[in-house]
C-alpha cells in the first residue's frame, strides 16, 4: 500500500512538473494571445525534447510501432503510447552525438503527461490514434510544409481531395493544444472553425490547402501554429541595435520597428508586454523583424532589386502535384512492434534501412513520389542556378568591357610615338596612302572584270544560239548562204550592270567599252571563231589582275620594312639615352 501511494504521489508530481514549470516562465505578462500561444507551446516543445525530432522521423516511428496500419479511431492505451515515446527518443539518442545525449526517461515521462493532460483529461487511460498522430506532427521538429503535407496525406481521400469531417477532426484534436496551456478562450474549437479556414464549399486539393494554412495571414485558429515555427527560427538572431525602451543595447529573437515614429524600435520582451515611452504608442503600426541587414546590404538589396537580378513575386512555397499519391510500399518492413532491447541492435536498423532505401528506389519509376518522401525544393535550386548564371553573365560582361577598353587605348596614337621619329612616320603615312590608293584601283577592276565577265557571258550565249541557228537553216535550205542567214538573224541584247537601260542595237553596239578581241571578232564581215579571242580577252584581264596583287603585296612588304625599321630606331634612342644616363652618374 505504501509503494502504491508513493507511486501516485510521484506521478501526480510528474503531471504537475511541465506546468508548474511553464507558469514560472510568466508567459501571462504577453499581452497578445497570439504570442502567448504560441511561447508556451515552444517550451513545452522544447521541454520535451521534441524540437529534435524531425517530421520525418516522427512518421517513420509511426510506420515502425504499426500506426500506419491503424484506423484512424482505433484507441490505444497509455503503456502503449509510453512504448511508442521510448522508441521515438531512444532511436533519437542514437543519431545524436554522445556530447548531446538527452535524458530520455525524463523525456518520456514530460511528454507522456502532457499528452495525457490534454486528450484524456476524463481519465479513461485511452486516446484514439489520429489524436496522437496529429499531437505529436504538430509539435515536432522540422518546416511546417512538410508537417502539412503529411497532415493532408492523413484527411484527404484516395483522389487528394480533401474531406471536411476529416479536417473537422485534426481541428479538434490540435486545438486541444492551446486548450492544454490555458489559451482554450482564444483558440479553442467551435462548430463554425472549418467554415473559418474554408469559408467557401469547393473541391480542396493540396495546393490550396497549402496556400490557405500558409497564408499572411493564417486563419485565426491556427495563427499560432506558423508564429511558433517563426519564434524557433530567429531564437538566435542577433540584432545590434539598441531598443528604445529598456535601451539595451543589442537584441536577441524578434525586432520591431515603429511605422510612424523614426528610429522607434523595441525588443521582443518590451513589445510583447507593451512597453512604449515617448510619442510612440501601442496603437501605432509595427513592423516585425527577423533577422538583421546592415545598411551596406540594404543598399545593395535595393540596388540588385531596382536593376531587376532578384526574382520578384516569388510563391510562398513550391507547386506540388494534384492527382493522389500512392503510399509507399511498406511490405518489406516490420509492422509488429519490436522491443526496447530489439530496437538497440544498430546491425537490424542498418539492414531495415537499406530494404526500404531499395525498394523506393524501383518504385520510383512505376509512381510519382508521395507527400512522406524526401521532395527538395525544386524553385529553390532554380532561383540559386538562375543567380549563378546571372552572377557568371556580370562578370563576363565586364571582361568584355575591359578588353574593349585596353583596345580602344592601345590604338589611340599617343604624342611619345608622335614624336620618336617624325620621318618615318611621315614616309609610312605616304605608304599607307599609296596602298589604300592601289586598294581602290583593285576593286575598281575587280568591278570592271566582273562587268566584262557578264558582257563574256552573254556573247558566248548568243554565238551558241547564232551558231544553231545557222545549222538549222543549213540544214532546212540547203541554197541559202551563209551571209543572208547571219543577216536575217538578230541577235538578242545583252544587259550590262554598269548601264541604265537595256540596249536594243546590234552587238557592236552592245560592245561599247569591251576589249580589241572582242571588238575585232565581231568587225569582220565572215564569222570567225569568237571563243579563242574570248578566251584572249579573259587571260589579259586575269595578267592585268595578277600585276596589280603583286603591286600591293610590294607596298605591303615595304610597309612591313618602314614598321621594322622603325622599331629599330626606337630601340637606338632607348640605348642611347641609358648610356647617356650611365655616363652622367658620377662614381666614388
Amino acid at each position: 500500500m505504501i509503494e502504491e501511494g508513493s507511486k501516485s504521489s510521484k506521478s501526480m508530481v510528474e503531471k504537475r512538473q511541465l506546468f508548474m514549470e511553464m507558469r514560472a516562465q510568466n508567459f501571462d505578462v504577453i499581452r497578445l494571445s497570439t504570442y502567448r500561444t504560441a511561447c508556451k507551446l515552444r517550451f513545452v516543445q522544447k521541454r520535451c525534447n521534441l524540437h529534435l525530432v524531425d517530421v520525418w522521423n516522427m512518421i517513420e516511428a509511426f510506420r515502425d510501432n504499426g500506426l500506419s496500419t491503424l484506423d484512424h479511431n482505433a484507441e490505444i492505451n497509455v503503456s502503449r503510447l509510453e512504448t511508442i515515446l521510448s522508441s521515438i527518443f531512444y532511436q533519437l539518442n542514437k543519431r545524436l552525438p554522445t556530447t548531446h545525449q538527452i535524458n530520455v526517461e525524463q523525456s518520456i515521462g514530460l511528454l507522456l503527461n502532457f499528452i495525457v493532460a490534454t486528450y484524456d483529461s476524463e481519465g479513461h487511460g485511452k486516446l484514439t490514434v489520429f489524436a496522437m498522430k496529429a499531437m505529436l506532427a504538430t509539435m515536432c521538429g522540422g518546416k511546417i510544409l512538410d508537417k502539412l503535407r503529411y497532415i493532408f496525406s492523413q484527411i484527404s481521400d484516395s483522389n487528394g481531395v480533401m474531406v471536411y469531417a476529416k479536417f473537422d477532426q485534426f481541428l479538434r484534436e490540435v486545438l486541444k493544444l492551446p486548450t492544454a496551456v490555458f489559451e482554450g478562450p482564444s483558440f479553442g474549437y467551435t462548430e463554425h472553425s472549418v467554415r473559418t479556414c474554408f469559408p467557401q464549399q469547393k473541391k480542396i486539393l493540396l495546393n490550396t490547402f497549402l496556400d490557405v494554412l500558409m497564408a499572411d495571414p493564417p486563419p485565426q485558429y491556427l495563427v499560432w501554429l506558423p508564429l511558433m515555427h517563426r519564434l524557433a527560427n530567429v531564437e538566435n538572431v542577433f540584432h545590434p541595435v539598441e531598443c528604445s525602451y529598456c535601451r539595451s543595447e543589442s537584441m536577441m529573437g524578434f525586432r520591431y520597428r515603429c511605422q510612424q515614429c523614426h528610429g522607434y524600435q523595441l525588443c521582443q520582451s518590451c513589445f510583447w508586454r507593451g512597453h512604449a515611452s515617448g510619442p510612440h504608442s501601442n496603437q501605432h503600426q509595427m513592423k516585425e523583424h527577423s533577422s538583421w541587414k546592415s545598411p551596406a546590404k540594404k543598399l545593395s538589396h535595393a540596388i540588385s532589386k531596382s536593376l531587376g537580378c532578384m526574382p520578384m513575386g516569388e510563391p510562398p512555397q513550391p507547386v506540388f502535384p494534384e492527382a493522389a499519391e500512392r503510399p509507399q510500399d511498406l511490405a518489406h518492413t516490420t509492422s509488429t512492434l519490436e522491443s526496447p532491447s530489439r530496437l538497440d541492435e544498430e546491425h537490424r536498423l542498418i539492414a531495415r534501412y537499406a530494404a526500404r532505401l531499395a525498394a523506393e528506389a524501383s518504385n520510383s519509376t512505376q509512381c510519382p513520389p508521395t507527400d512522406l518522401s524526401f521532395n527538395f525544393d525544386a524553385n529553390k535550386q532554380q532561383r540559386q542556378l538562375i543567380a549563378e548564371l546571372e552572377n557568371k553573365n556580370r562578370e563576363i560582361l565586364q571582361e568584355i568591357q575591359r578588353l574593349r577598353l585596353e583596345h580602344e587605348q592601345a590604338s589611340q596614337p599617343t604624342p611619345e610615338k608622335a614624336q620618336q621619329n617624325p620621318t618615318l612616320l611621315a614616309e609610312l603615312r605616304l605608304l599607307r596612302h599609296r596602298k589604300d590608293e592601289l586598294e581602290r584601283r583593285m576593286s575598281a577592276l575587280q568591278e570592271s572584270r566582273r562587268e566584262l565577265m557578264v558582257q563574256l557571258e552573254g556573247l558566248m550565249r548568243l554565238l551558241k544560239d547564232e551558231e544553231q541557228k545557222q545549222a538549222s537553216q543549213t540544214g532546212s535550205s540547203p541554197h541559202s548562204s551563209p551571209s543572208h542567214s547571219a543577216s536575217c538573224t538578230m541577235p538578242m541584247p545583252i544587259r550590262s550592270t554598269s548601264a541604265g537601260s537595256t540596249p536594243t542595237h546590234t552587238p557592236q553596239d552592245c560592245l561599247a567599252g569591251v576589249g580589241d578581241d572582242v571588238l575585232d571578232a565581231f568587225s569582220q564581215g565572215v564569222p570567225r571563231n569568237l571563243r579563242n579571242d574570248l578566251l584572249v580577252a579573259a587571260d589579259s584581264i586575269t595578267n592585268t589582275m595578277s600585276s596589280l596583287v603583286k603591286e600591293l603585296h610590294s607596298v605591303d612588304d615595304g610597309l612591313e620594312d618602314e614598321e621594322e625599321n622603325l622599331r629599330n630606331g626606337r630601340e637606338k634612342v632607348s640605348s642611347l639615352k641609358h648610356s647617356g644616363k650611365r655616363q652622367s652618374t658620377p662614381s666614388f
